[in-house]
């Protein structure tokens, strides 16, 4: 009997849960049929219902109402057969960090009773694939980012499966990593004739997708070839050169102007999407030019057409602080150094940043950036060099510079016990604020990050989006001069990170100083300079331009930022011993 052409489907799939006294629907009604031997995308905001539509295709939920079916078997009778079938690979897959990467895959070999006979050769084409060939006895807590996520998809497919899913799996992963873990993923789709079905918040790998299926709130918007989605959107998308007052000042006048819905920043440039039939913005100084639209400008256009945009409820106004001095050096390394052992994780680092300026440090998994910023925290001390922030010696002065400023660090760190309203009365009074002051700062965070409603919710339910809002006012609570993000908007939605990038151009425009790492490509462009470090090593700084610049080829196109970034730390690895 020949297989199924159609890999999964789902037919009218509703699921609610219940949090506390709140009833959240995670999916109503949704409808999709996906064919053999294609990759296929789940796109949305978060809490669109990505995982847990996830989740029933994988037998691990049984919807409320509906059908699922998966390579033939009901996905809620048959659960069990379903999941003996597949490969999943959930947002935090389990690795053993205390086990070696061979003894990872060993284990997970005997939890999907691989005959040992086949072990072998499974193992070596799949280290082969991943590149993990040459560090299986290297314990997986040791490996970086990119390759942790290397190995869990290994395990995943120890026993190779039809259909695999994906769930975001190439969050907090760098660019040249993401570049491998979708060569691998279409590499399994053509040797293997696997079925692919992944969810992910960078739309540029949406892109890539051979079909796409967006979904808000639940609900299933729109599904196609991403290049059909974008097609309509020809005419409704600009780019913007110039303006006198500078690039995030041309934003938020493209933002207010009448019939835009989207603006950008792309290095120098903003980058528009305007209303249907509406006419490109006349902005003052700027020079508007009609450009190819992309998959994100369909994306936008079509949550702005639901009314889930939040760019109108951002509320930006910020304390500038008195005596503004553009000029001012406020972070200051000279010939930083960090030693763990005899590893080198910086070495003769040297940079500074001025007052009110953002700063963005780029890098490979492991090349150095968060032991960087934990050393201009005061959290770690330098084993040599030199460290200034706010005018003090971090060598005497950790402690005072650290009342200067604020720090968001890579994963959630908050009280998730506490309630929002708890985590920042909290702050409020671990910075010292007391009295009619407190009051106030308290009233600013729950008011100015759109979190009342949210006010008495324990921290660890809320989503992904709201967590990044309660983590930067909690580091905004004392009116820091710098703040530190350590990549901030790691698995947040596209629309998530434009109302954060928004909050950080209203502080820099306030004078507030901006130091921050990321994995994501465009939110580089957002920034004033760059530093790109590899193997705890600068390679360039620059500004986004002259970064590009350095990759571009004789009579190519124009590099983009990540293919900027991919040549150099390709050119760094070539010379290097």
């Amino acid at each position: 009997m020949s297989a199924p052409q159609a890999v999964l489907e789902i037919a009218g799939a509703a699921k609610t849960f219940h949090a506390g006294k709140r009833v959240v629907r995670a999916l109503r009604g949704v409808s999709l049929k996906m064919d053999r031997g294609l990759v296929m995308g789940l796109v949305g905001p978060d809490g669109a219902g990505k995982t847990t539509l996830m989740r029933l295709a994988a037998g691990l939920l049984a919807p409320d109402e509906g059908r699922i079916t998966v390579l033939g078997l009901d996905a809620t009778r048959q659960s069990l057969e379903v999941q003996a079938s597949l490969g999943y690979m959930p947002q935090r897959f389990g690795l053993y960090e205390d086990l070696s990467v061979q003894e990872n895959l060993e284990l997970y070999a005997d939890l999907q009773g691989v005959p040992r006979a086949e072990r072998a050769a499974r193992y070596a084409e799949l280290m082969k694939m991943t590149g993990l060939a040459p560090f299986t006895a290297r314990l997986a807590g040791r490996l970086s980012g990119g390759m942790k996520q290397k190995l869990g998809l290994a395990c995943t497919l120890v026993r190779a499966p039809q259909l695999l899913l994906l769930d975001e799996p190439t969050v907090g992963v760098d660019p040249v990593s993401r570049r491998e873990l979708w060569q691998i993923v279409y590499r399994l789709v053509k040797s293997e004739g696997m079925s692919v079905l992944l969810s992910t918040a960078y739309l540029d790998e949406a892109e890539r997708c051979d079909r796409v299926l967006l979904l808000h709130e639940g609900e299933a918007l729109e599904e196609g070839e991403p290049a059909a989605l974008s097609a309509p959107m020809r005419g409704r998308c600009f780019l913007a050169h110039g303006g006198s007052a500078g690039k995030r000042a041309l934003q938020e006048a493209a933002l207010r102007a009448p019939g835009v819905i989207d603006a950008l920043i792309q290095g120098a440039d903003v980058r528009l999407v305007t209303e249907e039939g509406a006419a490109p913005p006349a902005l003052e100084g700027a020079r508007v030019e009609p450009v190819a639209p992309r998959f994100e400008d369909a994306f936008v256009a079509l949550l702005h057409e639901r009314k889930a945009s939040r760019a109108e409820s951002v509320k930006t106004s910020v304390h500038e602080h008195e005596n503004l001095r553009r000029d001012e050096v406020v972070i200051e390394v000279r010939g930083a150094q960090r030693r763990f052992g005899d590893f080198y994780a910086v070495k003769d680092v040297s940079f500074e940043v001025r007052r009110g300026e953002i700063f963005g440090l780029l890098g490979a998994n492991g090349a150095g950036k968060s032991t960087t910023f934990r050393m201009l925290c005061g959290l770690l001390p330098a084993s040599a060099g030199s460290l200034r922030v706010a005018g003090v010696d971090l060598r005497r002065g950790a402690a005072a510079a650290r009342a200067r400023i604020g720090y968001m660090s890579q994963k959630f760190s908050l009280y998730g016990n506490l309630s929002v309203r708890q985590n920042v009365e909290f702050f409020a009074g671990a910075y010292g604020l007391a009295g009619a002051r407190r009051s106030e700062r308290v009233a600013w965070a729950l008011d100015g990050f759109d979190l009342p409603e949210a006010a008495d919710d324990a921290s660890a339910e809320l989503a992904l989006g709201y967590k990044q809002r309660l983590a930067m006012a909690c580091a905004l609570m004392h009116e820091p001069e710098i703040l530190f993000l350590d990549e901030p908007t790691s698995g947040v939605d596209p629309l998530a990170r434009r109302e954060f990038w928004r909050r950080i151009n209203a502080l820099a425009r306030g004078g507030v100083t901006v130091l921050v790492t990321t994995h994501f490509m465009e939110e580089a462009e957002f920034c004033d300079c760059l530093a790109i470090m590899a193997a705890g090593e600068i390679l360039a700084t620059g500004n986004p331009s002259e970064i590009k610049g350095r990759a571009r080829a004789a009579g190519g196109p124009e590099p983009t930022m990540e293919d900027a970034f991919i040549r150099l730390i390709e050119a760094a690895a070539e010379v290097s011993p």
